[in-house]
């Protein structure tokens, strides 16, 4: 499965793919931290998940979200974020994110997700 990370933060970033490396047959095959990047590589390589921060260097991640909706339906989008606000939420889940976490605590539940969709595909 192929795997696309769009953080801001280097260690947040470390962190992630320390994590989801774990997970046997995903491969990270990209990074970004920034919107124009993101949109750019997630438009090239075509992941089958991405990660995804609200908050990003340049541009915002519901920006990006919008754009792999609409151009990659099928991509199953996580938000990652440190911005749990509710409308943050309502927004990324009416721009169609699959799932919305909180960094401070729910952290793994990123890990839960992919392995969850990993084993998901293997059985179908």
């Amino acid at each position: 499965m192929k795997l696309f990370i769009v953080e801001d933060s280097p260690m947040m970033k470390v962190r992630l793919i320390q994590m989801l490396e774990q997970i046997e047959v995903v491969e990270i095959i990209g990074e970004a931290d920034n919107q124009n990047d993101a949109i750019t590589k997630i438009s090239e390589l075509k992941p089958d998940v991405v990660v995804l921060d609200i908050r990003l260097k340049e541009g915002n991640g519901l920006e990006v979200l919008k754009y792999i909706k609409t151009e990659l339906p099928s991509t199953v989008v996580i938000m990652l974020t440190n911005y749990p606000y509710v409308q943050y939420r309502d927004k990324s889940f009416s721009m169609g994110a699959d799932y919305f976490f909180y960094k401070a605590t729910e952290f793994t539940k990123v890990f839960d997700v992919v392995s969850s969709i990993v084993q998901n595909s293997k059985n179908n």
